[in-house]
């Protein structure tokens, strides 16, 4: 069973209030313990001619990792995104983001993910380490929270 992860207002990527963001909704999948979204890209997020441009690529991974931290209301920051582009990602196709934790050393967090296309076609993965949000740092990400 999916739960679903908290938007926060202003964000690119699941703010309902950012008037060019794309507006997702995450989920926890407690059983596979991984987050995840799906997601048709318009026109308006092309690279090349009918491709999807790799930077929302890149932080449609990178948001389903963090989610897949902050599923447990912990606010942790992207200290190093790595995105491997497996096959281009067509303008209109539904894709899946899905992204996992894999390590906890200390106060950080090692993530995986993948974009996966229609009919199970693997777009890209990707690795994360982030830290977790603490003092001051923490303080300042709370004021994002609906």
């Amino acid at each position: 069973m999916s739960k679903k992860i908290v938007n926060y207002s202003g964000c690119f990527v699941c703010g309902e209030d950012n008037p060019v963001g794309l507006k997702l909704d995450f989920f926890y999948d407690e059983g596979k313990q991984l987050a995840w979204t799906e997601y048709q890209v318009g026109r308006q997020y092309q690279g090349y001619r009918d491709i999807i441009h790799g930077g929302i690529i890149s932080c449609l991974l990178d948001e389903v990792m963090v989610k897949a931290i902050m599923y447990e209301g912990i606010l942790a920051v992207t200290i190093k995104l790595t995105v491997e582009f497996k096959e281009p990602a067509r303008i209109g196709e539904k894709i899946r983001a899905e992204g996992w934790v894999t390590r906890r050393p200390g106060k950080g967090f090692i993530t995986e993910g993948r974009l996966i296309g229609e009919v199970g076609r693997l777009i890209a993965t990707g690795n994360g380490i982030y830290y977790r949000a603490e003092g001051e740092l923490e303080q300042e990400l709370e004021k994002s929270r609906p």
